[in-house]
């Protein structure tokens, strides 16, 4: 859906929401009650603050928390105020600590110390915690509303001791088995459990080997894991082996879509990750992309330069003006389909450190072929055109080179960047084809003095 389209359909969301709101308190909730959070969420920004706040208290609580959660961030501090201290506590507690955690990480420090200081002393403890972790770590993104039990339990007692629990945990179809030191042993599934003898120890029932990650992981690499494996959740912990918490799937599409989103603004050149604030902060969005486009365009004008020195050979023979843009755009969509390849490959773990070698290689390869046939089509192009076989000559193989060099450095420069630990999406389009710009030009015009005007 477009943009417009999905504008629209939340203005008729939210003059449907208008109208109901005319309706009685009995009957609002009935019909509140029945539409998704997330639904409602997209309706609010065709709202006025009041009525947002009263849709948010004929709402159950848990539901008024995932409403708040999928809002823009401006709304949410005038619409917690709005509700009032005791209502938002409640609406609060009821949002899973990681949620919790996430929203107010997004906050001013000073509401987000007002907030906390309005929910449960043990809720904000857990919620403290999670903020003292890296925002793009294991730790920053895992919820400590998980359900674990003790190892030396039969499967009897493990269904007693979960029915106490369940209610307060976020995903149960993973139980985790821990020791007295509250380290991470086993881990056995719900079915496993069902399916059990009611006698049967824990011991045989779990998992010994259980996959899981370090608080400080990185959220990507976190990400990875679970993709690779199918996991509904994986668990957290630190480096006794204690078992912190636990990183659900709907976090980890989270992380995907972040990450995805990172990775192409990057790799339009565009350092303005901040893509959800359309509608505003025009200054601030253009000051973080300006240093990156001013600096292309020096690129651009060291391309030019290259013209220039060569200007006696274009003086000399016009027509090789006709084939510049070729020239000039064929080797850079080339290294941008190549570096696309690349850096896809690493961000997924299709392409692993001892990998290289044999990926740029396999560019290497097809960056010849394609060099190769765009060339010969460029060259028979320019001799039918004009006439002058040299011409074609120097027009296809300056095309073929350059073609192969520019896949050659559109896998090479990603994979350089990642050994050295930096972000491959970094090495982004725009930079490689400005210096494509300048390498194909050089080696146009380096070949039509050598060829044609010798």
């Amino acid at each position: 859906m477009t943009g417009d389209g999905k504008e629209r359909r939340n203005i008729e969301a939210g003059e449907s929401l208008e109208r109901l709101l005319q309706s009685s308190s009995e009957v609002l909730h009935t019909k509140l009650g029945e539409l998704h959070p997330s639904d409602l969420a997209e309706a609010f920004p065709s709202l006025n603050l009041a009525q947002r706040v009263k849709i948010l208290r004929h709402v159950e609580p848990e539901d008024a928390a995932g409403v708040i959660y999928n809002l823009d961030r401006n709304m949410v501090v005038p619409l917690l105020e709005g509700l009032g201290r005791q209502r938002s506590a409640k609406i609060l507690e009821e949002m899973p600590d990681d949620d919790a955690a996430n929203l107010l990480r997004e906050l001013p420090q000073g509401e987000k110390e007002r907030l906390l200081g309005i929910i449960a002393a043990a809720e904000a403890r857990e919620i403290r915690m999670l903020l003292a972790y890296g925002a793009e770590t294991a730790g920053g993104i895992m919820t400590t509303e998980y359900a674990a039990v003790q190892k030396d339990l039969t499967a009897r007692q493990a269904i007693e001791a979960l029915r106490a629990t369940a209610r307060e945990v976020e995903i149960i179809y993973y139980i985790y088995v821990v020791n007295q030191k509250n380290q991470l042993t086993g881990v056995f599934s719900l079915r496993d459990l069902i399916t059990a003898e009611p006698g049967e120890p824990l011991e045989k029932i779990m998992q010994t080997r259980v996959i899981s990650v370090n608080v400080r992981t990185d959220q990507e690499e976190v990400a990875r894991l679970v993709a690779k494996y199918d996991f509904l959740a994986i668990p957290v912990i630190n480096d006794d082996q204690e078992l912190l918490g636990i990183i659900t799937v709907d976090d980890i599409l989270d992380v995907i879509e972040e990450e995805a989103t990172e990775d192409i603004m990057l790799l339009s050149g565009n350092t303005d990750l901040e893509v959800e604030e359309f509608e505003g902060g025009i200054w601030r969005r253009a000051t973080r992309r300006l240093p990156w486009l001013v600096g292309l365009l020096f690129g651009g004008l060291m391309a030019g330069n290259v013209i220039n020195f060569f200007s006696g050979t274009l003086e000399s023979l016009t027509v090789l003006a006709f084939f510049i843009h070729i020239l000039a755009g064929g080797p850079g969509n080339a290294a941008t389909q190549s570096l696309a390849v690349v850096v896809r490959g690493l961000a997924t773990g299709e392409v692993e450190r001892e990998d290289v070698i044999r990926v740029i290689w396999r560019e290497a390869r097809v960056g010849i072929f394609i060099g190769l046939v765009c060339g010969s089509v460029m060259a028979v192009t320019a001799y039918v055109w004009q006439g002058i076989p040299l011409l074609g000559l120097v027009v296809g193989l300056s095309l073929a080179v350059s073609m192969s060099i520019a896949t050659l450095l559109g896998s090479f420069i990603p994979v350089l960047i990642y050994r050295l630990g930096i972000d491959p999406a970094l090495a982004s389009g725009p930079f490689i084809t400005t210096l494509m710009d300048i390498t194909s030009m050089v080696i146009y015009f380096s070949l039509a003095s050598l060829f044609i005007l010798k």
